[in-house]
């Protein structure tokens, strides 16, 4: 199964595919970012399985970082699937994420196309 283009609540997401490419840097979040906006996409639906572990550790910053290179191309991040269990710093930065625009965590595409009509 490849990446695929589709409309979540009136939205178009590219819907990555678990198999894909892991984001394992900034680079590959540009990669992927600037991929979504030349799509069309406004939102991208990234499974936690294509996430390098460092994206779960915040001391490694690397979840800004990519998050950062999203917004610079206006374009939404939803992190799909169970996030791994990282402790208190990183629940609550998933909470807080989730009240923003921008990073979302969301246990699957019907989460997050509930979460895109609504907008």
């Amino acid at each position: 199964m490849s990446d695929v283009l589709t409309d979540l609540g009136g939205t178009s997401v590219l819907v990555c595919a678990p198999g894909g490419p892991a984001v394992r840097g900034e680079q590959d979040a540009v990669d992927l970012a600037g991929n979504a906006s030349y799509l069309g996409a406004r939102w991208v639906a990234l499974p936690v399985e294509r996430l390098a572990g460092d994206f779960f550790r915040l001391r490694t910053r690397l979840a800004g970082a990519v998050t950062q290179k999203f917004a610079n191309h206006r374009v939404g991040l939803a992190v799909v699937g169970d996030v791994p269990e990282g402790g208190g710093a990183l629940d609550a930065f998933a909470r807080e994420s989730n009240r923003g625009r921008h990073l979302w965590f969301v246990a699957g595409l019907d989460e997050l196309e509930a979460r895109l009509g609504r907008q």
